[in-house]
């Protein structure tokens, strides 16, 4: 089956050219199915490779595929290739799994999209053509493959962020995430290029086996390198500074915000940085960056999650904050559980976001959860899983993000590159986390019905919508037991990813692994769980027992509530600095340049000259006919008089 990987991007574009070409005169009935057979038939595949590379011996666990020779320039030689190893297979299970259940999802969800049957066709297109982009962005064999995955990605969160072109809000959105993920990219591509010069070949397999004998650790090269190509992971995964295009990517259909935050773009970055893992190991100050960028990062997106109203944007801050979780598990060394959250993170990201589409449904669009309450009685599908999703991302056991979150904490502090001040941060940051989720448990399903007030009138929950949110809730609940810690054997990920992941035994690795015993983190574990709980609790008490309380603490500190309530302006202070000055230059080039030096010289001034032109020969068209014979005996005069002076 590992010989037969390129199938797996391979029937997502099958999809994308069925339903782009032909399916035009297809019926919805057909559209939908055609779609998820096309991802559905890449999660079969991906299976079956899973089940052979566990089948085989660690050392004997990679497989290059190349399917033909793609660029060829001199020293360049990039093949259009595959890499079957335990990341890369992780990943490609993760995307095309969580991607088939939303594409189910979807089918009930844009039955009723404002752009009818068309609109609907060309949603699942681009949905195809995501995952299919996502899919060679992960099994790649060469970082110039990867790019073209990569910058596929950033097309389709572009095209569908902004899939309901007709409101602006949705349109702006797209063109905000498609411009900031450029100055991301911009990165990645000088990375690349340094990569190049460097080792002479973009293959993963000659430049992260060649860098440990080159370079020695914490070389100027490798830090480079890895620094630009983290600029390019803090753009897709939006990180500190460039995530502030994710928030606003809420203006696409649900379906579309939960592949992003689930299975595909923003775990691009965490993957790239797994990938070069041994590059990065290479480079201390670059794994300092990346862990100081995630715990900034974590904390900061959660406290503006505090105090939003709107239930996706909570989410979507959410989503910033875990993101900065698995960079700070890559940042102390902890790529596999990095990456073990991020499969997590996948199965009950994608339940929220999905049961948050279900309360769109419900309520007629409204996002607002001020305007919600008492929705549990009425939506009782949607509420247990919400429910089970958000245990799982406030960490709670035995749910799924219990096991992940409390391995990065657990690292953060004990890691090769841990440090104290790490784990407070990602602790406050937990307790930020099972607040805010809990509020938003509490907002929209309990307490007094205030939909009533705002003239909404609930819907039924769609049945086949309801039967992916329960299959995310499981895997949300036991999805974490792959990773079970104290237990020799237990974590299973753990051992699967260890030898893509570890620097392939960089000395300087070894030496700062650190080992405690299971007491102590047992202990560090119960400590995680009751933070956990004292935000569970608190939530409990502010939007349950003393509803009053929220307005009152928000008065109390109206300052800090603003700050929180307005994300601390940053999108305001990025449009004085970057997006208005850009326009004002933009404005100055055209004032002088385009209508001053292009208008008046060559538009106007060309028609000017043709004018003229114009002018002095209508002179000689008057319409008498005593003009032209006139005209004509000059004419005869001045060539006879050329004649004979010639001669």
């Amino acid at each position: 089956m590992m010989d037969y990987v390129w199938l797996v991007p391979f029937f997502p574009l099958c999809g994308v050219i069925i339903n782009g070409l032909v399916g035009v005169r297809f019926p919805r009935r057909v559209i939908g199915p055609v779609a998820c057979a096309a991802i559905g038939l890449s999660f079969l595949v991906s299976c079956g490779i899973m089940i052979q590379l566990v089948g085989l011996p660690p050392e004997q666990r990679v497989l290059e595929q190349v399917v033909f020779t793609w660029l060829e320039s001199g020293s360049l030689k990039v093949s259009a290739g595959f890499m079957v190893d335990p990341l890369s297979a992780v990943m490609m299970l993760v995307v095309s799994g969580v991607s088939f259940l939303i594409h189910i999802y979807s089918i009930g969800y844009m039955w009723d999209n404002e752009y009818g049957t068309p609109g609907y066709r060309r949603f699942f297109v681009y949905l195809n053509l995501f995952v299919m982009f996502m899919l060679i962005l992960v099994s790649a064999n060469n970082f110039l493959m990867m790019f073209i995955g990569w910058e596929g990605v950033g097309l389709c969160s572009y095209l569908l962020i902004g899939f309901e072109h007709l409101r602006k809000a949705a349109s702006d959105a797209g063109k905000k995430a498609f411009v900031v993920n450029r100055v991301g990219d911009f990165g990645f591509l000088l990375g690349m290029m340094l990569i190049f010069a460097v080792f002479g070949s973009l293959d993963f397999s000659v430049v992260l086996a060649e860098a440990p004998h080159k370079f020695a650790v914490g070389a100027a090269i490798p830090t480079a390198i890895t620094l630009l190509l983290f600029v390019g992971a803090t753009g897709k995964s939006a990180q500190i500074p460039l995530y502030t295009w994710l928030p606003d990517a809420m203006e696409g259909p649900t379906p579309v915000s939960a592949l992003i935050h689930a299975a595909t773009m923003v775990t691009a970055g965490v993957y790239m940085v797994s990938r070069a893992s041994t590059l990065f190991l290479m480079a201390p100050v670059s794994m300092t960056v990346v862990a100081v960028i995630g715990a900034a990062t974590a904390i900061y997106a959660a406290s503006i999650g505090l105090v939003q109203n709107d239930i996706k944007r909570v989410l979507a801050y959410s989503t910033i904050s875990q993101l900065g979780y698995m960079f700070l598990a890559c940042g102390v060394g902890a790529f596999a559980v990095g990456i073990f959250h991020l499969m997590t993170h996948a199965f009950f990201k994608a339940c929220l976001f999905l049961c948050a589409g279900s309360v769109m449904h419900a309520t007629s669009g409204e996002l607002d959860m001020r305007k919600m309450g008492g929705l549990r009685e009425h939506l009782p599908v949607t509420y247990w899983t919400y429910l089970v999703s958000a245990l799982a991302i406030a960490g709670i056991f035995p749910f799924s993000g219990f096991f992940s979150k409390d391995e990065i904490l657990w690292e953060s502090l004990t890691g090769p590159y841990g440090h104290v001040l790490l784990w407070v941060i990602g602790v406050t940051a937990a307790l930020m986390t099972a607040f805010y989720m809990f509020r938003t448990v509490y907002m929209t399903f309990h307490g007094e019905e205030r939909y009533h007030h705002h003239g909404i009138h609930l819907h039924h929950e769609i049945p086949i919508m309801n039967y992916i949110l329960i299959i995310l809730a499981f895997l949300a609940t036991f999805g974490g037991l792959v990773g079970l810690p104290l237990i020799e054997g237990g974590n299973k990920i753990g051992e699967f990813l260890h030898p893509v992941v570890s620097g392939h035994g960089l000395p300087a690795v070894a030496e700062a692994e650190k080992h405690y015993p299971h007491l102590v983190e047992f202990l560090f574990m119960l400590i995680s769980l009751a933070v956990a709980g004292v935000g569970i609790y608190t939530a409990y008490r502010m939007y349950r027992v003393e509803p009053e309380l929220p307005e009152r603490t928000a008065n109390r500190f109206p300052h800090i509530y603003q700050m929180l309530f307005n994300k601390y302006k940053v999108d305001e202070a990025y449009d004085v600095l970057f997006v208005n000055s850009t326009k004002g230059l933009s404005n100055f080039f055209w004032r002088i340049f385009d209508t001053r030096l292009i208008d008046s010289l060559c538009v106007e001034g060309s028609a000017f000259m043709v004018r003229g032109f114009g002018i002095v020969l209508r002179q000689i068209q008057t319409g008498y006919v005593q003009n032209y014979a006139l005209s004509i005996v000059v004419g005869v005069v001045l060539i006879l008089g050329l004649y004979f002076l010639g001669r």
